[in-house]
Formats: C-alpha cells, sequence, structure tokens
C-alpha cells in the first residue's frame, strides 16, 4: 500500500543549495501542476490515497462520534477530521524501512504504514489486542515493527526524537528519511525548537510537517507567535521552508516528494507548514465554541476528501459509481473491525507490568 521511487513525479528535480528559500504564496500546485501530477502518479496510486482519506475519516467519525458517546471508548480521543490529505499526502511516499513518528491527527500516517482498523480500535476500547495491549486507551501507540515512533501528550518530543533517528541513519550511511508530524503549538515549546536546530546543523534526512490547523486547542496562532507563518522560523536555521495547502492532498504530495528527495541527497532536513483547519473541537470533550460558525462552514467547503473527488472525476481516474463502492467497502471494514475490537478480552491485572522493562526471551 505504499509507493516507492518508480511512482515519483518524472521531472522531479533536486534543488541546489544555492536554490534553497522560503517558498512564499505557493500553497495549492495550480490547476496544471495538477493534471500534471495526477497524471505522472498514475491512478492506482492516485485511487489508493482516496481510500486512505475516506478510511481515516471513517475510522475516526466511529472513535468520536459512536463509540466515546457510547462508553465504548473512556479518556482523551483526538481526530483529524479536514486534515486527512496531510498524512495521506505525505506518508504514502515513504518506503518501508523508513521512519514515521505521527501525532494525533495523522490516522492515516499510522494505516498507510499498516497498523490496522480492528487493533487501532482494540487501542482505543483499551483491550488486550490494542498496540499497547490494553495499558492505554487513546492514540499513544506505534509499532516499531512497522517503523512508526508512539507518541506522548507532549508533543514537540517526537521532533528531537526524529533528528536522533535520522542522525542513526546518516552515521550508518543508510538511504532511509524520517517524516515527523506535529501541530502549530508544538512549534512554541523549546524541543521543537532545539530539534530542528540540531536537524540542520547535521543536515539530517528529517522532513518535518506542521499540521497547522490554526488553533494549539483554543489557542490562535496569532496569539502563540509572532511570525504570520511556521514557515517563516525555517530560514533561521538555515533550513528550507515551504507553506503548503493542507486541505489538497497531490500539493502535499508535491512538497514531501520535493523534501524527500532532498533528505535522500544529504541537503538536510525540510520544514513544510501545511494550512488546514481542525473541522471539530480539540478532542472529543470540546465543543469548539470559539470558533465562529461561519468559519466552520467556510472551510467545510473546503472539505480535502470531496476536493480531491471532484479532482479524479475531473481528469477520469474514477467514476462516481466506484467512489461510491469505496464507501461502501470502507464502512464495511470499519463494521468488521468494530466487531473483532469489542470481542477482544480486556487485560489481566498482572499483565500490566509485563513489558515494561527489557526482558529476555531466552
Amino acid at each position: 500500500m505504499r509507493q516507492h521511487d518508480k511512482d515519483l513525479h518524472p521531472s522531479a528535480k533536486v534543488p541546489s543549495v544555492r536554490e534553497e528559500k522560503l517558498t512564499e504564496g505557493r500553497e495549492s500546485v495550480g490547476v496544471a501542476l495538477q493534471s500534471a501530477l495526477v497524471h505522472s502518479i498514475g491512478a492506482e496510486p492516485l485511487r489508493r490515497m482516496l481510500y486512505y482519506m475516506m478510511l481515516t475519516r471513517e475510522l475516526e467519525n466511529r472513535i468520536e462520534r459512536k463509540l466515546y458517546r457510547q462508553g465504548k471508548i473512556v479518556g482523551g480521543v483526538y481526530v483529524g477530521r479536514g486534515q486527512e490529505a496531510i498524512s495521506v499526502g505525505s506518508c504514502t511516499l515513504t518506503r518501508p524501512q523508513d521512519v514515521v513518528c505521527p501525532s494525533h491527527r495523522d490516522m492515516a500516517a499510522f494505516l498507510i504504514r499498516g497498523m490496522t482498523p480492528p487493533r487501532i480500535l482494540a487501542q482505543y476500547m483499551g483491550r488486550r489486542d490494542g498496540y499497547t495491549r490494553g495499558r492505554d486507551g487513546n492514540m499513544h501507540m506505534g509499532d516499531l515493527k512497522l517503523h512508526v515512533i508512539s507518541f506522548v501528550s507532549m508533543l514537540a518530543d517526537n521532533v528531537p526524537v526524529a533528528a536522533g533517528v535520522g542522525l542513526a541513519f546518516k552515521m550508518r550511511k543508510e538511504d532511509r528519511v524520517v517524516l515527523c508530524y506535529f501541530g502549530d503549538g508544538a512549534t512554541s515549546r523549546g524541543d521543537w525548537h532545539e530539534g530542528l536546530n540540531f536537524a540542520s546543523v547535521e543536515k539530517l534526512p528529517v522532513v518535518y510537517i506542521c499540521n497547522n490547523n490554526q488553533f494549539a486547542y483554543s489557542t490562535p496562532v496569532q496569539l502563540q507567535m509572532a511570525v504570520e507563518n511556521v514557515a517563516d522560523r525555517a530560514p533561521a536555521y538555515g533550513m528550507l521552508g515551504e507553506i503548503v495547502d493542507g486541505n489538497d492532498v497531490l500539493a502535499v504530495y508535491d512538497a514531501t516528494r520535493r523534501a524527500i528527495e532532498r533528505a535522500r541527497a544529504g541537503l538536510g532536513p525540510t520544514l513544510l507548514e501545511c494550512k488546514t483547519f481542525r473541522m471539530t473541537g480539540h478532542s472529543a470533550h470540546d465543543d469548539a465554541s470559539y470558533v465562529s460558525r461561519e468559519v466552520f462552514e467556510e472551510w467545510e467547503r473546503k472539505d480535502p476528501i470531496s476536493r480531491y473527488q471532484r479532482v479524479l472525476l475531473q481528469e477520469e481516474i474514477i467514476s462516481q459509481e466506484k467512489i461510491d463502492a469505496m464507501q461502501r467497502q470502507v464502512i464495511e471494514e470499519i463494521d468488521q473491525a468494530v466487531d473483532w475490537a469489542e470481542s477482544s478480552p480486556y487485560p489481566e491485572p498482572e499483565d500490566c507490568l509485563r513489558g515494561v522493562y527489557y526482558e529476555d526471551d531466552e
């Protein structure tokens, strides 16, 4: 389910160090480049991207709007409704040996890397078959076998971790990259700045991806930073920064492709700021009353899934009948995942002490 080098844009050009500069105003790819991208990527990868966007939306809707409200999920529920294009458009470009450091709005990254809806739902329900074996009941999950690093609530903590992973790749001379995701609020933390500075100094193969949904919980961007854009901070670290339309999956794909190529070429990290909007509260218990209805309606019209569907229909990559069939498939897949997760047992009390420290299997 992942794209490899052969799926990259054929006219890709790795910029020289002299060409590195902050890209201003280039958020969407534009009609001409959009059409060129569509036909260079290929029909099957494009349809896979739509599938993962729709699967992510349905999975998170089931988690937030049904299971949580039914009392089957206890604890924090954080979803990325309206932000699916970011993790899909970027993570779909990773190779199996690359490493991904997702955050709590990046469900598609978990799915694309091979983590499954049944086990993810079991994770949320605190069941033994979840990724933390019932020790946790939210998205603090990962799978090192799939090269997905778990995250914690301090959301910039994964930034220096990604730099450390990138340093290991560089020291071992491995052709691998790291994708690291975070929100706009994380960029105001000290460890975020430390991680970017170190990655830039060492020219590490890391792509830093900001889900700028304009609110850190209820704090708007303009009240947490003095610069207009997160990407404006990149030049201070000698790093390429780029502003991307985060609701345009093809724009995210195109920007990430170039950033990954730079990383593999030894040109160091890139900071991608994906402008988007959180089409829900910070968490399931937040009604987002601090955002006006007009703003929600405006961004609803920019929904990344319906927007991408229109592109694929226009370019004759998929028919409406195929989209409807895909939606039915996704619903059936999530229905089966819910049934499986609910049949998973709860952990035994003594299990909480297992796997905490290293245990020799011999």
